[in-house]
């Protein structure tokens, strides 16, 4: 278990900045494009580490999570939900502040006392996670994932390991990958992510990203 970081003044002013108006692009598998409220650009590459993509569950993102290990393989992908309107899950390059097996949310408390945030993996300083929770719900900013991915992520983080927030699709990138591991559309697959694999034109390794999506079919995963 890790312990609480202390929240200094200066954290909390760097962790407000990573808001809804920082921008994170995916170019590849383990390269992203951050853009920041006032557009200075940066580029960060991700290859080598132990990372968590979460692309939300808004309008123009996948609503969907992936890990990614340090070889490069992504291993688990699932479907999520995120911040609801006026609570959005504050976009940026983060990294894993601390994790509680079991968590009842301050801000949010169960009326019945039961924990709520189980699992969780803190990635801001204003109480952000990734945990256990209802994927049909969004959130009041935090990650909803299910009971068996909550779990094993849980397991495989560390206070290393990155959490990258990004409002853009970035499945086309793992489309292949995620093929290859048997992810398959089935009767669970979400809606949302039914209706963008019809349109997504996934990307194979090395090939640009298009300039436009194009209507055409794929063969589906998930």
């Amino acid at each position: 278990m890790l312990m609480l970081l202390p929240v200094s003044a200066a954290n909390v002013k760097a962790d407000k900045a990573q808001n809804t108006q920082t921008r994170v692009i995916p170019l590849s598998k383990t390269q992203f494009e951050v853009i920041d409220a006032h557009g200075k650009k940066k580029k960060v590459d991700l290859k080598g580490k132990d990372f968590i993509v979460v692309s939300l569950r808004e309008k123009g993102a996948d609503g969907a999570a992936y890990a990614v290990d340090r070889d490069g393989v992504i291993w688990w992908a699932a479907s999520i939900s995120s911040g609801a309107k006026g609570h959005e899950t504050p976009s940026g390059i983060f990294r894993v502040l601390r994790k509680e097996r079991y968590y009842m949310s301050k801000a949010h408390p169960d009326p019945k006392g039961v924990n709520n945030m189980d699992f969780s993996l803190f990635f801001t300083n204003r109480g952000h996670a990734i945990h256990m929770g209802n994927t049909n719900a969004m959130s009041h900013g935090c990650i909803h994932v299910g009971e068996k991915g909550a779990d094993t992520m849980f397991k495989w983080a560390t206070h290393k390991t990155k959490v990258v927030v990004t409002r853009e699709h970035y499945l086309p990138f793992v489309y292949y990958d995620l093929q290859k591991v048997g992810y398959r559309v089935n009767k669970k697959t979400p809606a949302h992510i039914k209706a963008y694999l019809k349109k997504m034109v996934p990307i194979q390794p090395h090939m640009p990203a298009p300039a436009a999506e194009n209507n055409t079919s794929h063969s589906s995963v998930f």
